[in-house]
């Protein structure tokens, strides 16, 4: 079924709700209508730098839209949609709303659109164009009329990730709770790192749909010994990832010379059949499931009442009874609400254990990481190399942060679970949560300070041997003038050499003893830092959780209680209705019926076809 039969069947599901009490199924039928008019189906392109992201885009789309250059060149998200004719356009930030982060794009209604030339984008999402986004653009966004982009496919190019530990990889996991689809691009330079890997295996918790990319095929001989080494790391990450060989500029060369043998040497055949069959097909499968469930939730709660109604009519001998065990349903749903102090408790509950243990996770993970830090300080000069550590002791903690991060979102997802089971035996839909969002969780951090490198120059080594010797000299010139030796001789000249090399180093020794101690208090200060301020962005969004999982299970108890009290209204009137207007009603009912009655049965053909789909896609990949 297409999204215009399923819209159409939307607008009957609307017009059968019509303008009456029922706000709360209008309100339901209306966020599907807005998640079917939106069909976006994200694809986000995520690596260290310079592995030829930009370009596996270029070719993919068979147009320069994301810059290309041998220096660190994407600085912007570059967001690359279905659109005719092309444009380009530069996101800034609405009047009193932060900048985005620098993986994804940021929410709709907090940007403002600013037309560009197509020509001109990549020198404004590039390092070389708009150092440092000095320019302050959240995103840039592009629009092709392109058969690939059809059916809402959305690909968004990312920053690179430094060294796929940084706080840049933080940024871009952030990206993903948003995202239907990540691509992994790694050049055949070399097999995958543990950097890479360890990325991987976080970005695999948050969203399951990963592709890999192996990328500049045609500018390594020995890329299929490489291919051989990448695939056997993602069997032991998961063994379902396909792995993509590619060479971009073959297949830009394919497109000129329109040489199909040439593009299919090329690779990306095979990369476009996962876009469109794995990657928009299961998007649109879950999108066409979710529109159904709407359907036939909606259908069975207007039928409820219908019927009750109907009944009360056509039987009115039976009408004592059926309110009766209309009034148990009632007051079941009434317990049901009464009996929200239950599983709001669970809620409360797993809320603030969850906190807890996130509090614990983190600091733990911190924890480890001073230990290190402060071993590797032991063991050496940390002056000297003070910058390479400060590095290593960022990237270590945007990683154990971004762990924490994804640790959290999982853990939310199950308690929103086992609050749902305190509902009905029949499914339950769970909220969406977007607890991994931490983008900008250590922009409040500020940087390492500087250390003393610990530098003595010629001069002060001198001054340093002179104080030293200074005693040596005097104490070995008075003690020999008692042979009658004069203060200076050979004698105390050789004392003050030996006691101010003595000097030298215990001076040397006090001052690394120094460096060493200011080293660690720097270091606890830092990740003290970054436990206060990633705890209290943590506990904020967990909060976010907490009332939104209230929400959402709220408005399905309030949702089932007003149906059940609404049949019973409905009986309770039809039983004293004048028997001169039952015939009119009871014929309005019927018809009304019917027409629940048929969208009920499209609705559970659009769920049959989707669980057909889906068993013949799962047959395919078995």
């Amino acid at each position: 079924m297409t999204a215009g039969q399923l819209v159409k069947l939307l607008e009957q599901g609307l017009q059968l709700v019509g303008d009456g009490d029922r706000a709360d199924l209008r309100r339901r039928l209306g966020q599907a209508m807005a998640r079917l008019q939106d069909p976006s189906i994200r694809v986000i392109v995520v690596g260290e730098f310079k592995q030829g992201k930009s370009k596996l885009i270029n070719a993919l789309l068979n147009a320069p839209v994301c810059p290309v250059d041998d220096d660190i060149a994407t600085s912007l998200p570059t967001i690359v949609r279905y659109g005719d004719p092309a444009s380009a356009a530069v996101l800034v930030p609405a009047a009193d709303t932060p900048a985005g982060d620098a993986a994804g794009p940021p929410p709709e209604d907090s940007v403002e659109r600013r037309p560009v030339e197509l020509s001109d984008l990549p020198a404004l999402v590039s390092e070389q164009g708009n150092p440092g986004n000095s320019r302050n653009f959240t995103a840039a966004e592009v629009c092709l009329p392109r058969r690939i982009l059809t059916g809402g496919l959305t690909i968004i190019d990312s920053p690179g990730v430094g060294g796929m530990g940084s706080a840049h990889t933080l940024t871009t996991l952030t990206a993903l709770p948003t995202a239907d689809a990540m691509l992994l691009v790694s050049d055949a330079s070399q097999e995958y790192t543990e950097p890479e890997l360890r990325f991987l295996r976080q970005a695999m918790r948050i969203t399951p749909s990963v592709a890999a990319v192996l990328s500049k095929t045609d500018l390594y001989p020995d890329w299929r010994r490489v291919e051989e080494l990448d695939r056997a790391h993602l069997e032991q990450v998961a063994p379902d990832i396909p792995l993509f060989p590619l060479s971009a500029d073959l297949r830009l060369e394919a497109s000129r010379l329109q040489d199909a043998e040439l593009n299919s040497e090329s690779g990306f055949p095979d990369l476009v059949a996962h876009l469109r069959n794995d990657v928009v097909g299961k998007a649109q499968r879950i999108q066409r499931r979710s529109v159904s469930q709407d359907l036939l939730s909606v259908t069975e709660n207007l039928r409820l009442s219908l019927q009750s109604e109907l009944e009360a009519l056509e039987n009115p001998g039976g009408t004592p009874q059926m309110l009766a065990a209309l009034e148990q349903a009632k007051t079941e749903a009434d317990e049901l609400r009464k009996r929200s102090a239950r599983w709001q408790l669970t809620l409360s509950d797993g809320i603030n254990d969850l906190i807890a243990d996130m509090e614990y996770d983190l600091r733990d993970r911190l924890r480890r990481i001073l230990r290190e830090a402060e071993t590797a300080i032991d063991q050496g000069d940390p002056g000297p190399v003070w910058t390479q550590f400060s590095q290593w002791l960022e990237e270590c903690v945007a990683a154990a942060v971004s762990d924490t991060f994804v640790w959290t979102s999982e853990r939310s997802q199950w308690l929103a679970a086992q609050v749902a089971e305190h509902f009905a035996a029949d499914e339950v839909a769970l909220p969406v949560l977007h607890v991994s969002e931490s983008g900008d969780a250590l922009d409040p951090v500020d940087q390492m300070p500087e250390l003393d490198p610990g530098r003595v120059n010629p001069i002060q080594k001198v001054l340093i041997g002179m104080r030293g010797s200074y005693g040596g000299v005097l104490m070995f010139g008075l003690l020999t003038g008692i042979f009658g030796m004069a203060l200076i001789n050979p004698l105390s000249v050789g004392a003050g050499l030996l006691l101010g090399r003595k000097a030298y180093r215990e001076d040397k020794e006090t001052r690394l003893k120094r460096r060493q101690g200011e080293a660690k208090a720097l270091v606890r200060r830092q990740l003290d830092d970054v436990t206060f301020q990633v705890g209290k962005q943590l506990k904020d969004r967990l909060r976010l959780v907490q009332r939104t999982i209230r929400d959402h299970f709220t408005e399905i108890a309030d949702e089932y209680h007003r149906s059940l009290s609404d049949s019973v209204a409905a009986a309770q009137k039809a039983a004293n209705s004048y028997a001169q207007e039952k015939e009119g009603r009871m014929r309005d009912i019927r018809a009304e019926l019917r027409k629940v009655d048929a969208l009920h049965r499209a609705a559970e053909a659009v769920a049959a076809e989707v669980s057909a789909a889906g068993s013949r896609s799962a047959a395919g990949v078995g």
